[in-house]
């Protein structure tokens, strides 16, 4: 959530003009290559927006380009390839990536919160068991669908109670409304469009379960971690400046996603308080990610568990956390 007070503000404020004058002075050095162009891959979704201020923490000569996904696996795919040099994607993708030893890194957390469970307005669903023999859109393979059937189990249920249907993240909301679907496991900021315009409400912000609000990941190839770590380092100081200035400036964040999701400001502003950008990997984190990995495990969405050892790798948060 949004800081409410000025002094937090304020400090928040001053975090991150550190960063981009102190911390970020290196970036000129041997970090960054003269003129180098950064691609960060991120998902269309108001908790997918970080990247969209990275540069405004950049020295001058360095460029960002954001490159769009759909799809959390595409966005995964990307950074496997080598088409981004990083990713912001949910937890499930880059899971199912380490699991399948793929060179897939989780250098920083990206995102919490930003999932809601949203059924029509007039529907009589106002829980997880009202679910029951209805039509839920979810997104194969997203962090939603591992909480949602977490969910679902916690109140005796299995997928086998609902009609799952098969509805990438942006159609969720129109689904609702022309309703294609009775309720739908979504990501922000469909839950803030459904519920600005007076069509949906809100059954459940699903953090009840170990996995708590932990969504979205940063990415990056294990190639990078072992031939340029300085760079990974000095790239996460710019990506928690970038974080902590989204968080503490509402209205800058509210216009950039408005700008680049397309989406009028009542939905956005009802969306974001869903939407917590951060940055860092704690004790708390491993613990929600290790949980979340046996979840897909028990429900045979990966063979086997990444290498926890390589998949997430938290020395270079803590390296700029200490600095």
């Amino acid at each position: 959530m949004y800081p409410t007070s000025r002094r937090n503000f304020l400090r928040l404020a001053a975090s991150a003009a550190a960063l981009s004058t102190t911390s970020l002075g290196t970036l000129g050095s041997s970090a960054f290559a003269a003129d180098r162009t950064i691609k960060v891959g991120t998902l269309k979704l108001i908790h997918g927006i970080t990247p969209y201020f990275y540069e405004k923490f950049v020295p001058a000569g360095i460029k960002v380009q954001v490159v769009p996904f759909e799809s959390p696996t595409d966005g995964k795919n990307a950074v496997v390839t080598g088409t981004v040099d990083f990713g912001i994607y949910g937890l499930a993708a880059a899971t199912l990536g380490g699991a399948n030893g793929e060179p897939v890194v989780v250098i920083g957390a990206a995102c919490n919160r930003g999932m809601a469970v949203v059924a029509g307005i007039k529907s009589n669903i106002n829980s997880i068991k009202d679910l029951k023999g209805k039509r839920v859109a979810i997104w194969p393979g997203s962090t939603q669908e591992v909480v949602i059937l977490d969910r679902l189990s916690a109140e005796g249920m299995s997928i086998k109670d609902i009609t799952p249907v098969r509805v990438s993240f942006s159609d969720m909301a129109p689904a609702l409304e022309r309703g294609d679907i009775d309720a739908y496991v979504g990501a922000e900021p469909a839950a803030g469009i459904s519920l600005a315009k007076g069509v949906g409400k809100i059954v459940e912000y699903p953090y009840s379960t170990p996995t708590g609000s932990l969504n979205m990941v940063l990415t990056t190839r294990r190639e990078l971690t072992q031939k340029e770590p300085d760079f990974i380092k000095t790239f996460l100081k710019v990506h928690r400046a970038a974080s902590e200035y989204a968080m503490s400036n509402r209205d800058a964040f509210i216009e950039m996603a408005m700008k680049k999701l397309g989406q009028l400001r009542p939905s956005i502003e009802k969306a974001a308080p869903n939407v917590e950008l951060t940055w860092n990997i704690d004790d708390k984190f491993m613990t929600q990610a290790h949980y979340y990995g046996t979840q897909m495990l028990a429900k045979k969405q990966i063979r086997q568990l990444p290498d926890y050892k390589t998949f997430i790798d938290p020395s270079f948060v803590k390296a700029i956390a200490a600095s």
